[in-house]
């Protein structure tokens, strides 16, 4: 009779264990029939990590493969990989669905129009003004253009080495988009 006992007890602790393992939420549930994988947890940290990494990468592109593999780490691995993620399917959106960017006031006539700051130049960032003078006289040659560099001994000199050639293939490039601005400027008029 104790046999029996000891039997009855096992099995019944055995079926609560594996009652109690493959329950879940409902919505765990239905979450891993509708998608076909059981969805791991996903903070908004994580999503902000990744968004902020990769801006080009749609967050609900994000969220799936997070919900697949939950490690920033997984999905930053497969984005640098590949270069981008697979979109998630119709079913994703069922069970989260986007939430819509809030729009922004039209403007109307009666609003003022908003002040925009020209984008600095690259002359402008390097301070090349003074240099467009000498080379509007003189071109560069291609040769002296980001040609090779000598591994100077210090730092600094490597730097302004640096700097140097920098100065010099934005000069050429600014000088070959001048001459091309001409060419097009002459095929057009003596076209006419």
């Amino acid at each position: 009779m104790a046999e029996i006992i000891n039997v009855i007890v096992a099995f019944a602790v055995i079926i609560l264990i594996v009652r109690w393992v493959t329950s879940g939420s409902d919505s765990d549930r239905a979450a891993a029939e509708t998608l076909g994988f059981r969805p791991k947890n996903v903070s908004q940290d994580m999503l902000d990590t990744i968004s902020n990494m990769f801006p080009d990468i749609p967050i609900d592109n994000i969220r799936y493969d997070l919900l697949r593999t939950g490690s920033v780490e997984l999905t930053t691995n497969k984005i640098l990989e590949k270069g981008y993620l697979d979109p998630p399917p119709a079913q994703y959106f069922q069970l989260y669905p986007r939430t819509p960017t809030p729009a922004r006031p039209a403007a109307t006539a009666t609003t003022t129009a908003v002040k925009t700051t020209p984008k600095e130049s690259l002359i402008e960032r390097y301070h090349l003004q003074e240099r467009i003078k000498d080379a509007s006289t003189e071109p560069i040659p291609d040769s002296e253009v980001g040609g090779k560099s000598v591994w100077e001994d210090t730092p600094e000199k490597r730097e302004a080495n640096l700097r140097e050639r920098k100065a010099k293939m934005i000069l050429a490039a600014r000088q070959r988009m001048l001459a091309q601005q001409k060419d097009t400027a002459n095929g057009s008029s003596g076209s006419t």
